[in-house]
C-alpha cells in the first residue's frame, strides 16, 4: 500500500513538471525553444498511458499519466499557437 502511494506521489510531482512550462510559455507568450517533436512524442505516450491505466483500473496509472496528458497537449497547443501568433 504504501509502495503505491509512492508511486501516486511521485506520479504526480513528475507530470506536475510540465504545468511550468505552460506557465513559462504562457508568461513570456512565446514557444520558440519548445521541441514539438518531443512533446509530440510526450503527448502521445501519456495518453498511451492513460488509456493502459484505465484499462487495468489502476488509478495511480491513470491519475499520473492524466495530468501528464493535460500537461503535455497544453504545452503542444499553446506551442503551436504563439508559433502561428508571429
Amino acid at each position: 500500500m504504501i509502495i503505491q502511494w509512492l508511486a501516486t506521489i511521485t506520479g504526480i510531482l513528475m507530470s506536475l513538471g510540465y504545468y511550468f512550462q505552460i506557465w513559462k510559455i504562457a508568461r513570456t507568450k512565446s514557444a520558440q525553444d519548445i521541441s514539438i517533436p518531443m512533446f509530440v512524442i510526450f503527448a502521445v505516450g501519456t495518453v498511451t498511458w492513460f488509456c493502459y491505466g484505465w484499462f487495468l483500473r489502476d488509478i495511480t496509472i491513470m491519475v499520473s499519466f492524466g495530468l501528464g496528458a493535460i500537461g503535455s497537449w497544453t504545452i503542444l497547443f499553446l506551442s503551436f499557437w504563439y508559433r502561428k501568433a508571429r
